[in-house]
């Protein structure tokens, strides 16, 4: 009875670690979820706040909000576009790793724009300004070749593998066709039934097929010193079969 007692306790503690583990893994996913969503929600937020930014002012804070919006824009988009990938094509791996290393002169580079949309000085912003174009210019370059170069990637695998399907879809379908290479027949071979021979008998007027026939039976008359003999059709049984046609026997008819 205690043994009995023991196995169930032993269960219920069990059960209940098992419960436990699932809430706390439930909780992480939730949190998790709700944190991406956050952080969508805020990187929308921001994104339509550059763009007004760019749209309805005018000099270089609105140059500030262009740099930072292309810039944003160019490195989520390569962001997406290996992580895709990477998990398809294990050889994306090394382009992630510097994608990681561009991305903290990124993070740096908006935070730096950033800033400067609070600066007062504007003459000062001003001769900023192209310093700041050309490290963006350099940042989303090094960004899209990687997006580009992962994208024709993945599109040249397709086109290989479409290649490689075609051959293999039209070999299959040579296969299936087999009867076409079986069709035309080598010479001397036994016609189709109901279809003449190929050749003719240039020692017999018309060359028909039924001539070589009779002119066996003359033969063979004019040795015996008997009649011709009459010309017998061939039977049907005895013709060659095909490897498509089914070899089942004709049931003899009786009287």
């Amino acid at each position: 009875m205690g043994e009995f007692v023991v196995i169930l306790l032993v269960l219920f503690l069990a059960f209940v670690a098992l419960g436990a583990y699932a809430v706390v893994k439930v909780v992480r996913a939730a949190g998790r979820g709700v944190e991406r969503t956050v952080n969508q929600a805020r990187r929308t937020v921001e994104d339509t706040a550059l763009r007004a930014k760019s749209y309805g002012q005018g000099g270089a804070a609105a140059e500030l909000a262009q740099l930072r919006l292309s810039l944003r824009t160019s490195m989520r988009a390569t962001q997406e576009a290996l992580g895709a990938g990477a998990r398809e094509d294990a050889s994306l791996a090394e382009s992630l790793a510097l994608f990681e290393r561009l991305s903290a002169h990124g993070h740096e580079l908006d935070a730096e724009l950033k800033r400067l949309e609070r600066e007062p000085d504007r003459t000062a912003l001003a001769s900023q300004l192209p310093g700041l174009r050309e490290r963006t210019e350099r940042v989303t370059h090094a960004a899209d070749s990687l997006r580009w170069a992962a994208r024709d990637r993945a599109q040249r695998f397709a086109e290989d593998d479409l290649d490689l399907l075609s051959a293999q879809i039209d070999m299959e379908a040579g296969a299936l066709r087999h009867w076409a290479a079986e069709e035309p027949s080598a010479p001397g071979a036994e016609p189709h039934p109901g279809q003449a021979p190929a050749h003719q008998d240039p020692a017999h007027g018309t060359g028909r097929g039924k001539d070589t026939p009779a002119a066996g039976s003359d033969r063979s008359g004019a040795v015996s010193g008997d009649a011709p003999q009459a010309i017998t059709a061939r039977d049907p049984r005895a013709q060659t079969a095909y490897p498509w046609e089914k070899k089942t026997p004709r049931p003899e008819t009786s009287g």
